[in-house]
């Protein structure tokens, strides 16, 4: 399988991921898909910001096919400003908190400029013992240091004010020689270009279902834009692209489901779905029929949109393909382009292979 990485692609998915767009403030994203989405399909908005691309060549009068990617990332909220000038956050999903301490971060300020900031870790000359060998750290104890002098001078000099978002700063970078990308946000934002490139492709095929893809907003704080989403699209039968969580760096060789350049991960089940198991079965053989490269996992933690999607409506067929991604809800992730393909392919095959009769299998 080729997966030599074209500019243009590369370029899209630093977009995407180097977007500032924590759940709640995905414009960032929305901007991206709307400089990348090209000429073949029309697209809205709604007030959740979830952006919906609808093929130009859909009739309206077959089954709809959606392909869905969340837009959110994990991130931050300025909750107040300390006395002294630090300020006080939340999260905006589900952080490994240990990771945190001297990470370096953007700010939102009151004029729309992202400053810089650092995830205040006391220096181990200050730590009792006991300090230096706790790993029990909670968000609200820690602080963003954004170097001002007290709080007076955080609301007067640099604008901070409550409510605003922060990200991680970080910038996507791609090591050519060995196929790895190292950014943040794989978690959703790869599977955001995966779809977008999958779009791309399927614009000029001869179809039997209308295709619409969804940017959807706020799923890492509970699959909020999906839920308003799914009855605006109405879809017939689904695919939710993630960004999941690659095992292969400390799981237990023969329990690996979600190795590293080994293909799309598409799952059984997880703590939120039971992915539709016959239209799971069938992604598998097709995979296996076109020779591309896939893997199946039984997951015992996590959660996604496709939970949302299934039940919706009067029940949707939905299966979710996963790039792997190590380290995901951390600042940095590893990604591959050998992945980013092969899932594009996958879903790509499985909306030219789909018809009205073949759904009512499933």
């Amino acid at each position: 399988m080729d997966t030599a990485a074209k500019p243009g692609t590369l370029q899209m998915i630093a977009d995407f991921s180097n977007a500032k767009a924590p759940s709640g403030f995905e414009e960032e994203t929305i901007a991206a898909a709307r400089k990348h989405i090209g000429c073949g399909y029309e697209t809205e908005e709604d007030c959740l910001r979830n952006f919906y691309m609808y093929r130009k060549a859909n009739t309206g009068k077959k089954p709809v096919f959606m392909l869905d990617a969340h837009s959110d990332e994990v991130g931050f909220m300025v909750h107040s400003i300390r006395p002294n000038g630090t300020l006080r956050f939340v999260a905006l999903g589900g952080w490994n908190v240990s990771a945190l301490p001297s990470t370096k971060v953007l700010v939102r300020n009151k004029h729309g400029q992202y400053i810089p900031g650092i995830i205040a870790a006391k220096p181990v000359h200050f730590m009792t013992e006991a300090e230096k060998h706790s790993s029990n750290t909670e968000i609200s104890a820690l602080s963003i240091d954004i170097g001002a002098l007290d709080a007076e001078d955080a609301v007067k000099n640099f604008g901070i004010r409550i409510g605003e978002p922060i990200v991680p700063d970080v910038t996507m970078e791609y090591d050519e020689t060995h196929d790895l990308l190292f950014g943040k946000a794989f978690d959703c934002r790869i599977g955001c270009a995966a779809m977008l490139e999958a779009l791309h492709r399927l614009e000029n095929e001869e179809l039997d279902v209308d295709v619409v893809g969804v940017l959807s907003s706020q799923e890492e704080v509970g699959e909020r834009g999906m839920k308003v989403a799914v009855g605006h699209a109405k879809p017939d039968i689904a695919i939710c692209f993630e960004g999941c969580p690659a095992d292969d760096t400390f799981t237990e060789p023969y329990a690996v489901q979600t190795a590293f350049k080994k293909g799309p991960m598409l799952r059984f089940m997880d703590k939120s779905i039971i992915c539709s198991p016959r239209y799971q079965r069938y992604a598998l053989d097709l995979a296996e029929e076109k020779g591309l490269p896939v893997q199946a996992s039984v997951r015992e933690g996590g959660g996604n949109n496709g939970a949302i999607v299934n039940t919706a409506l009067d029940g949707v067929p939905t299966i979710v393909i996963g790039v792997p991604v190590r380290y995901i809800h951390t600042v940095y992730g590893i990604a591959s382009i050998y992945d980013f393909e092969a899932t594009v392919r996958l879903a790509v095959e499985l909306v030219k292979s789909m018809t009205a009769e073949q759904i009512k299998k499933f």
